[in-house]
């Protein structure tokens, strides 16, 4: 192992939010997709949904909706040879992000551990869910993509997170088993379709990699997705010839990649900008997704608390952080009133000296709505 870096928490930050696509926009949803590993996806929409939050600060000119038309087109479901990324669960969770196609052969051990695994979630089926999934896959087969409304069957399911009949769990469970993929969105509803109707024929061929393979590539995902991270003991031996360990006061050991050790470098030659703009982050942002990292090296303690009961809250029911250089100076809690058209505010927090109206015009802006 090589030994540490030793970085001031200002320089480490300066890396941190340069090396996550913050300073500079990149050309397109494919740069950034293959920069970072995935986008989480995630279906709530209290101020624009996570990944259009997490993009519209990465991307130039992107557009609300500008994942879901590079995943899957826009108004029709794209070819085989026209797909360029899919939508699928992270392994060994229930996280739904976007991932480029070469994801493809580590997701596929998972699902076919899930498919053996107990779980009225993503666990193997159940005898009236298989005999259903037949005739779904026979349909989907016969009729092209198809959404749960599609299936005549108005059996009731075990509910599980929204989940209520009998066809909607199956197809879930058929998604996280491979058996289908999503094929297009149409309010973000899902339509699915066979696998080899979505993907192309190159991608399908290939097997399995080895196990450890599949580990490592895990490990070497979340190095590109955040860039600055903590390492687990069982991460560390399977990525220790790449990373490189970074030390800053008052933080735990992280580690970035090798090959991002020349920005570290860069960063810290460079005069610091004197001109500070603010940016409102996604709660998921992969700055901040790090808890123990964001509060350590940001000395911001966030969590997000959409799920969080309301008497419980501290910032607020969907709170976006807010960056200003290299500090995290507070929290927004914007509200999108679609049938007004306008930005409401239900409360912030902000550093004296800090004001947020600008940042909340772009994204008022962003949104098609008045702040």
């Amino acid at each position: 192992m090589l030994p540490a870096l030793e970085l001031t928490a200002e320089v480490a930050r300066r890396f941190h939010r340069r090396a996550v696509l913050l300073d500079e926009r990149v050309a397109d949803v494919g740069v950034a997709l293959a920069h970072h590993g995935y986008v989480q996806i995630d279906p709530v929409n209290v101020c624009g949904r996570m990944h259009d939050l997490i993009l519209r600060n990465r991307v130039r000119d992107y557009r609300e909706g500008d994942l879901m038309r590079h995943l899957h087109g826009d108004g029709a479901a794209l070819g085989p040879g026209q797909r360029r990324a899919i939508e699928h669960h992270l392994p060994s969770s229930s996280i739904l992000v976007a991932f480029p196609l070469d994801a493809w052969p580590h997701l596929l051990t998972a699902m076919q551990a899930r498919a053996r695994q107990r779980g009225a979630w993503s666990g193997r089926l159940t005898p009236r869910e298989r005999e259903l999934a037949e005739r779904i896959l026979g349909e989907i087969g016969a009729r092209g993509p198809l959404s749960s409304e599609h299936i005549d069957d108005d059996r009731r399911g075990r509910r599980v997170w929204g989940s209520s009949t009998l066809a909607k769990t199956t197809l879930q469970k058929l998604f996280f088993h491979g058996r289908v993929l999503i094929a297009r969105r149409e309010n973000n509803r899902r339509h699915y379709d066979l696998p080899e109707r979505v993907l192309p024929a190159s991608v399908l061929a290939i097997k399995p990699p080895p196990a450890d393979d599949t580990a490592r590539w895990l490990v070497l995902t979340k190095l590109r997705q955040r860039r600055l991270v903590t390492l687990k003991r069982d991460e560390l031996p399977l990525v220790e010839d790449v990373v490189q360990p970074v030390r800053v006061p008052d933080c735990p050991l992280l580690y970035c990649r090798r090959e991002d050790v020349p920005l570290i470098d860069a960063v810290a030659a460079a005069p610091q900008d004197s001109a500070v703009r603010l940016q409102l982050l996604a709660p998921l942002d992969p700055l901040i997704y790090d808890r123990r990292v964001t509060r350590a090296l940001w000395q911001f303690d966030y969590t997000w608390e959409v799920y969080t009961p309301a008497h419980k809250r501290v910032r607020g029911h969907y709170s976006l952080p807010v960056l200003a250089g290299t500090e995290l100076v507070g929290h927004v809690d914007p509200k999108a009133d679609r049938t007004a058209r306008k930005l409401l505010l239900a409360g912030k927090k902000l550093r004296r000296g800090y004001a947020a109206a600008g940042a909340l015009k772009e994204l008022a802006a962003f949104l098609g709505l008045r702040r």
